[in-house]
């Protein structure tokens, strides 16, 4: 007897507004905090567990980047929230992971959320959100654990090159998004390499398998994620480029177009992959189905010939006396003769036809 299967529990806790409870899958004994504080002449770069050496760089006249990995421990995070002013409801929106991309505008700084996608180097793509406050001269960026799109950003940050250290905290949240982005284009990329390789394998002679057809659902899920976390971070950013706010300089606006042009490209490359991932499977189901009609032919073919032998043997093979030919000496030799020349016939003729 089957075991039946268990269905999902579903349980809402009704908890009250801008309470930090944490929600998410990752968890970490641990919360780094990495603290970059540059300007055009200076840079300094802090690692530490502690979030109260983070404190002393506000209101430094330089730009501040504090980057914390690991939301599970809530104490650390309202700490934070406290020392730089976050509204409750941002603390609350920080710890919960199930978000989807949005802006929020306060009287002191922007809340954004985005969910950034990269690939591991066993191929794994990994989905996470990011959350980013932008104030007046410091970003705070929050992530569930380490591992990043941000190497580069640092690198010139550190080496000097670029406009980043030449302006403030809203070129670097521009330039945040921009590298979210750009892993964007290189997630899409891969993505678009695997549905070549499923496309060949479907026209495969062993294509009819549950594998290939697993592999196709999985895609189809897989496009269906990406799509919800990408697609509404293009609102967020036009969004960005029409908030009138003294926190984003008009400057700043022009790359926030060109951003906007990107990631335009990334939903449209989205939408081509989700379609051509629809079609293959049509097209699977398609070859599917001509190879049993191939089948189904072949066996009609067969049963077509044996139709009028058994008929010519099923009145032979009835036992009435009276049967003349059945007394004749050549009969069994002209009744098989008749058999194959029929059958030689139906043959020629199905050929003719083009049936076979």
């Amino acid at each position: 007897m089957k075991s039946k299967k268990k269905r999902k529990s579903y349980k809402t806790v009704n908890r009250s507004p801008g309470t930090v409870y944490y929600r998410g899958k990752k968890q970490s004994t641990v919360t780094d905090i990495d603290i970059i504080n540059y300007s055009k002449e200076d840079y300094q770069k802090i690692e530490t567990q502690n979030v109260e050496d983070a404190f002393h760089f506000k209101g430094t006249n330089q730009v501040t980047w504090i980057n914390v990995n690991g939301l599970n421990n809530t104490t650390e995070i309202e700490k934070l929230g406290l020392h730089y002013g976050l509204h409750p409801l941002t603390l609350e929106d920080i710890v919960n992971t199930t978000h989807r991309p949005k802006l929020d505008e306060f009287d002191n700084y922007l809340f954004v959320i985005l969910k950034m996608l990269y690939i591991k180097e066993e191929n794994e793509l990994v989905y996470e959100q990011v959350s980013m406050v932008i104030g007046e001269d410091y970003v705070l960026t929050f992530q569930e654990a380490d591992g990043d799109v941000f190497d580069d950003l640092r690198e010139r940050i550190s080496s000097g090159k670029g406009r980043v250290r030449s302006l403030g905290s809203d070129y670097l949240m521009y330039a945040i998004i921009d590298a979210v982005v750009d892993h964007y284009l290189t997630v899409i990329e891969a993505f678009g390499d695997k549905i070549e390789d499923i496309e060949d394998r479907v026209f495969e002679s062993d294509s009819d398998n549950n594998q290939t057809a697993n592999t196709i659902q999985g895609l189809k899920r897989e496009i269906l994620k990406i799509r919800r976390s990408v697609l509404p971070l293009r609102e967020v950013i036009n969004l960005l480029d029409k908030l009138e706010s003294s926190l984003i300089e008009e400057k700043t606006h022009n790359y926030l177009r060109d951003l906007y042009d990107h990631i335009v490209q990334v939903n449209e490359s989205i939408e081509v992959y989700r379609e051509m991932i629809w079609s293959l499977l049509d097209m699977y189901m398609t070859i599917i189905s001509n190879k049993m009609n191939e089948v189904m032919k072949v066996l009609t073919i067969m049963a077509t010939i044996f139709i009028p032998l058994t008929f010519i043997a099923g009145i032979y093979g009835m036992n009435f006396d009276n049967m003349p030919e059945l007394h004749y000496k050549y009969s069994y030799h002209i009744l098989i003769g008749v058999m194959i020349l029929i059958f030689f016939l139906m043959i020629a003729y199905f050929r003719k036809k083009k049936w076979l």
